[in-house]
């Protein structure tokens, strides 16, 4: 099984900033999936480059590929519209099932506009930068991302 973290950031991507959101989710899929490969790449906000890595993964046979950063307000936050330019199919419920936790904590919450879905037989889901909103958004939605692995791996055992 092959996992992704993709971390989106102009300041990390230029050694301004390190990356800690990256390495945190990694570290959660690790405790969560002990035997998968996880891949992990650092990208800046610039929509083409996030594409390429994500439809790059896709190819790669990725069940699962996590975003880390880019779904704020910021004028060069624009990781959801990457990611919708390559999903065949959206599946709003994770984001907004983020959303609605991470605001028990936090109101700033509401103001993410992470997407999530599928492109082909690989899920996509956007998490906030800030390593504890990542992490905390990714802690509130892992009961989904299995039950959804399980759901789309079925479909492959089982075609219509």
């Amino acid at each position: 099984m092959i996992l992704g973290v993709l971390t989106v950031s102009d300041r990390c991507s230029q050694g301004l900033s390190q990356d800690t959101a990256g390495p945190a989710v990694v570290d959660l899929l690790r405790k969560n999936w002990e035997t998968a490969r996880i891949e992990a790449a650092l990208v800046p906000d610039d929509e083409d480059q996030i594409c390429s890595q994500l439809v790059a993964w896709c190819d790669l046979g990725a069940v699962l590929i996590l975003t880390v950063g880019g779904t704020g307000l910021g004028p060069r936050d624009r990781t959801p519209e990457a990611t919708r330019r390559i999903l065949d199919r959206e599946a709003p419920g994770l984001s907004e099932a983020m959303r609605a936790i991470g605001a028990g904590r936090n109101p700033y919450a509401w103001l993410s506009r992470g997407a999530a879905g599928l492109r082909g037989e690989s899920l996509i889901v956007n998490l906030p930068g800030s390593q504890r909103g990542a992490q905390e958004s990714l802690e509130a939605i892992l009961p989904l991302l299995r039950h959804g692995l399980q759901v789309v791996a079925g479909s492959r055992m089982h075609p219509e």
